[in-house]
């Protein structure tokens, strides 16, 4: 049986957004990214001084990723855009698909400062996404018939890439190239959470090879170690826990999104934090994402 470690963190925003995901943490400015996916806002947070702002969007941005310290790359419904991080100007950069019927999820950047960014139809549509791989520009496309993509995540050395399609919870393990990100050997099952409640949704892979993955419809961030095995879970006072990310000075906190996405009033009254952006309250061996190579 898994331990349940209750929550004993807090609330660091208390705004209840629709789709709270793609957290990111900027360790030379302190601090945290993420979006409102169904909002098409963009939250900034400084961790020290609690500062917060809201950028609008002019598309539904789900990624971040940090290039230099004046741009970062963003993945949304509209394709990959550079912002720029001090005015917030947006230039196009690459299209990832053509399908006008999808949106951009979850994704993350590989140690080789590629990207990886997961598609799917804009009501989970069955089997209309896709995961791609990005580098310099160049799209490339990985797995196809994906339904919701998520867990996209990588071992410390790169040599190891994990992901999942919710609609079907096999959490998925692949060997890649470090140099490259790219998959050189066909994607086992990690672990298979078929049979379990709730959805795998956003992981991270902490410094040890630990993934830390959140459970969408449970509350919870569960922790896997490299060989598959479940061997403890975090509470999260919002039932629908989105997606991790690394914070803090020396990457050793956990910041936890989570969203009210398809909750009626009533389901909204019984469970208040639903939307609201959490810091899990333990101490992790974190990591810092890498960059992305233009």
């Amino acid at each position: 049986m898994t331990e349940t470690v209750p929550f004993s963190g807090k609330i660091l925003c208390d705004l209840n957004l629709e789709l709270g995901e793609g957290p990111t943490f900027d360790p030379a400015t302190g601090t945290a990214w993420w979006f409102n996916i169904k909002g098409r806002e963009l939250h900034e947070l400084h961790l020290e001084t609690g500062r917060k702002a809201v950028h609008a969007l002019p598309f539904m941005g789900s990624v971040l990723a940090l290039i230099d310290a004046g741009r970062q790359l963003i993945a949304s419904d509209k394709g990959l855009f550079i912002r720029d991080t001090a005015t917030g100007d947006l230039t196009a950069y690459a299209v990832i698909e053509s399908n006008p019927g999808n949106r951009s999820n979850d994704g993350r950047v590989h140690p080789s400062g590629s990207l990886w960014i997961g598609t799917m139809g804009r009501s989970a549509e069955k089997g209309a996404g896709a995961i791609y791989h990005v580098a310099k520009g160049t799209v490339t496309r990985l797995y196809g018939n994906v339904s919701i993509p998520n867990s996209i995540c990588f071992s410390p050395d790169g040599t190891i890439g994990y992901f999942v399609d919710s609609a079907i919870n096999h959490i998925m393990r692949v060997e890649l190239d470090p140099k490259t990100g790219l998959p050189v050997g066909d994607a086992t099952v990690f672990s298979d959470q078929s049979g379990n409640p709730g959805d795998v949704d956003g992981a991270v892979c902490d410094a040890d090879g630990l993934i830390w993955n959140a459970r969408w419809g449970q509350g919870a961030v569960d922790v896997y170690k490299p060989d598959g095995t479940k061997v403890k879970r975090y509470s999260v006072p919002a039932t629908q826990s989105s997606c991790p990310a690394f914070i803090g000075a020396k990457a050793d906190r956990l910041l936890v999104t989570s969203a009210w996405q398809g909750m009626d009033a009533e389901a909204r009254k019984a469970d208040p934090n639903a939307g609201r952006t959490f810091e899990l309250g333990i101490t992790v061996n974190g990591r810092f994402e890498p960059n992305y190579t233009l």
